[in-house]
């Protein structure tokens, strides 16, 4: 199994608030935040770790390269590139992830390292019944936007929606574990001209992928400085 990180973001409300590191540098208890996850994955059995990052931080490009000289048995593969959107950092990251199951999430997704691990399991057993993919969901909403998925009593995802309705338990973590089969929907995404994730979700529902959702008890997103400091407390306790 493959991970991808999405490190390509400008960090521009940040930035904005006055945090002069690039967002992927970021630390939290004195890891930075792209380390912690490459660590993570690695722990979890990582065959591959494909990151991108883009240009207008060159200091966070060092930083992985660097990783790449003292750690060559992690098998981090860089690709520098500055893009748009998120989805068009997925599509140059595709070519790596069209030849087995991986696990895709941007730099600042901050879970616990033990909901991760359960979280690749339940991925690792969904695939056993069938399913294309296990998207990670909470039920802790700290978000402006929001992403909110729809689920039967079973865990099957049904959609994915924008606007809240009573049924809707969970959010979008935004942590996609999949098979190559979705690569075919990013593209077809791609051709069309959509640069959202979720709109990505969306056509995974409509090119009727069988998904799954799995639970965690919480996961943060770091957008503004003061989620640096959420964050730190929610790894502590």
């Amino acid at each position: 199994m493959k991970f991808a990180i999405i490190a390509a973001g400008e960090g521009s409300r940040l930035a904005q608030e006055g945090v002069a590191c690039p967002k992927p540098l970021i630390k939290l208890h004195g890891e930075a935040m792209i380390g912690r996850l490459i660590r993570i994955f690695h722990q979890v059995g990582a065959e591959e770790i494909v990151v991108i990052v883009n240009r207008l931080h060159p200091e966070t490009e060092a930083f992985i390269n660097a990783l790449i000289a003292e750690h060559p048995e992690w098998n981090i593969t860089l690709e520098v590139q500055t893009t748009p959107s998120s989805m068009h950092s997925f599509a140059v990251l595709a070519p790596h992830l069209d030849d087995a199951p991986f696990c895709l999430t941007t730099v600042d997704t901050i879970f616990r390292e033990e909901d991760l691990k359960a979280y690749i399991m339940s991925f690792q057993k969904a695939l056993e019944k069938g399913f294309d993919g296990c998207m990670a969901v909470t039920d802790f909403i700290d978000d402006e936007k929001p992403l909110y998925v729809g689920t039967d009593a079973e865990m099957n995802i049904d959609g994915f929606y924008d606007d809240f309705e009573p049924r809707l338990k969970y959010i979008s973590g935004g942590i996609y574990a999949l098979t190559p089969k979705a690569i075919a929907t990013l593209r077809k995404c791609m051709e069309e001209g959509k640069s959202r994730m979720r709109n990505f979700q969306r056509a995974l529902i409509t090119d009727g992928l069988h998904l799954q959702a799995h639970l965690f008890p919480k996961i943060l997103d770091v957008d503004h400085a003061a989620d640096i400091v959420k964050a730190e407390k929610f790894l502590q306790s």
